[in-house]
Parts: C-alpha cells; structure tokens; sequence
C-alpha cells in the first residue's frame, strides 16, 4: 500500500511541475513532501480509485494527517 501512495504521488507531481522528495519517511511532515494542496486533493481521489474506498469519509471524526507515516497509517487502519 506504501508503495502504491508514493507512485502516485510521483505521477501527480511529474503531472503538475512540482518536486516530491526523493526518500518519503514516516515522519516527514505531510505539506513538505512536495504535493500542494490541489495535489493532496487530487492524491487522495486517484487512492479512492485505486483501494476502493476513501478513509476520511469513514472516519467518526475528521482527521488530517502531521506526517506521510500517518496518512498511510490511515489508508491501512480503514482498509475493507
């Protein structure tokens, strides 16, 4: 699943011009991985198409993610 996220985060960014970080770590702070806002939207439409399922929509309560490693915790925890 890791892998999925991080090949599609490159693919956007190749698609919009913008630098992803070449290594992605749990901790490294999610808006400094190199996706703008526009990028995190369009990140997490593709991730619904691809697992089937959008993890913010199943949550109790609105969640967003501080680092890469909890946004693929995230996709992970809510997985069907």
């Amino acid at each position: 699943m890791r892998e999925t996220i991080i090949a599609i985060m490159s693919s956007i960014a190749d698609d919009s011009d913008l630098h992803l970080k070449s290594e992605l770590h749990d901790q490294d702070v999610l808006l400094e991985c190199g996706l703008d806002s526009l990028g995190f939207a369009i990140l997490v439409a593709h991730l619904e198409e691809e697992f089937g399922y959008d993890p913010f929509s199943l949550m109790d309560q609105p969640y967003y993610p501080r680092t890469f490693g909890e946004f693929v915790a995230i996709y992970q925890k809510y997985a069907p």
